[in-house]
């Protein structure tokens, strides 16, 4: 499909890069810019962020795969279920979940395989909380890297305003990237890359409780009418950077909090990596360039922040050959247990360097055929 229609911020991400020397290219955003397979294109509603597509636009599994996957009469879903645990027998095999319905019954699924695509926190927890006495470490653990080399990737960025409405809460997230610092420069003095993309910044509500300019009035007459004048003029120079994956940084199982299931609960514990910081503050300061040289009137960047929260979730389940130091290999199949696969972030042993589902998604696909191929050999 062509990509979706250039919004006001990715006018102006180009006119920017272009001033600057860089090479703006449009976003790949899995989001229907015309009919296709049964789904209709973009009706340019702007509630993409944070939620779901009432035209089933948005490329989600809920409107792909999994329609697809129930048409064959083979799949079935199971709303309101919960998983404990990943059961095994006495070969070391996977043998299915137990599982808590809607109603928290606790319920037993056999199964001839298991695949694990919970993301890189809960399918490390699932895991850990899956011990045995052939297992006491946790599920698929005898490298004891479950859990470990947790990454988050960095996300800090720039706002900024324009002599003229953008009217950015209006259709798509964002139209335009720039990757000319994807990769990594030794002459930066530190590891890492990017992107950095412009896009919508902020609901109404957010925007109130933290989006005009530092040193803005916060209450009354004149705090209104800076909103009124300012919202339909910002927007938000986004910058996705890389997360090293630091084995001290990881999912493990509290020893007392429990869930309202009565299932151990996890503990994350993180701290970024000096150069990931240094890296984000350098995409920070090429997306202040960029603001800049697009006409900006204002622009100021979030400040870079040591990070105690992310929705990618990276790492801690990692792809590799020896099994003393990965807990999948480039099949998907853990090392320990051989019906038993995990595909999602967890798999990822770098960070990428911004916005991982289209990689997870490729991979998914990949182990999927390796999977299916396994089963007619009947090595599973």
């Amino acid at each position: 499909m062509p990509s979706l229609p250039i919004k006001s911020s990715g006018v102006l991400l180009e006119k920017g890069a272009r001033a600057l020397g860089y090479h703006p290219q449009p976003s790949p955003m899995a989001i229907n810019s015309q009919f296709y397979n049964g789904r209709p294109a973009c009706q340019h509603c702007g509630f993409c962020l944070f939620f779901m597509c009432e035209y089933r636009s948005k490329s989600t599994s809920m409107v792909t795969m999994l329609p697809l996957a129930e048409a064959t009469g083979r799949c079935e879903i199971r709303p309101d279920s919960y998983v404990a645990r990943v059961e095994t027998n006495r070969e070391g095999r996977a043998t299915g979940v137990s599982y808590f319905d809607a109603r928290k019954r606790l319920q037993l699924q056999r199964a001839r395989a298991v695949v694990l695509c919970a993301n890189g926190a809960e399918t490390p927890r699932l895991l850990l909380n899956s011990t045995s006495a052939q297992f006491a470490n946790g599920l698929a653990n005898s490298s004891g890297v479950v859990g470990k080399h947790l990454m988050f990737n960095t996300y800090f960025g720039v706002n900024a305003q324009f002599e003229h409405p953008l009217n950015e809460y209006k259709s798509v997230q964002n139209t335009r990237m720039v990757h000319d610092f994807y990769t990594t420069d030794p002459k930066r003095g530190f590891y890492g890359g990017g992107g950095i993309d412009a896009r919508f910044g902020k609901y109404p509500i957010t925007f109130a409780l933290g989006g005009l300019p530092p040193g803005s009035p916060t209450w009354g007459e004149d705090y209104a009418r800076s909103l009124a004048e300012q919202y339909s003029r910002s927007m938000f120079f986004g910058c996705h950077g890389t997360s090293l994956p630091l084995e001290t940084n990881s999912v493990t199982i509290d020893p007392a909090l429990k869930d309202s299931w009565g299932l151990p609960c996890m503990r994350i514990t993180y701290k970024d990596h000096p150069d990931d910081l240094k890296n984000a503050e350098f995409l920070t300061a090429r997306a202040m360039d960029i603001a800049q040289a697009a006409g900006a009137l204002k622009a100021w960047p979030e400040p870079v922040l040591p990070q105690t929260q992310s929705v990618h979730l990276l790492g801690t389940c990692r792809m590799g050959d020896d099994p003393a130091t990965s807990v999948i290999d480039r099949y998907h199949r853990t090392h320990d247990v051989r019906n038993l696969f995990i595909c999602d972030g967890s798999s990822m042993v770098t960070s990428s360097r911004g916005q991982p589902t289209e990689t997870i998604s490729a991979l998914a696909f990949r182990a999927g055929e390796h999977l299916a191929d396994f089963a007619r050999k009947g090595e599973i």
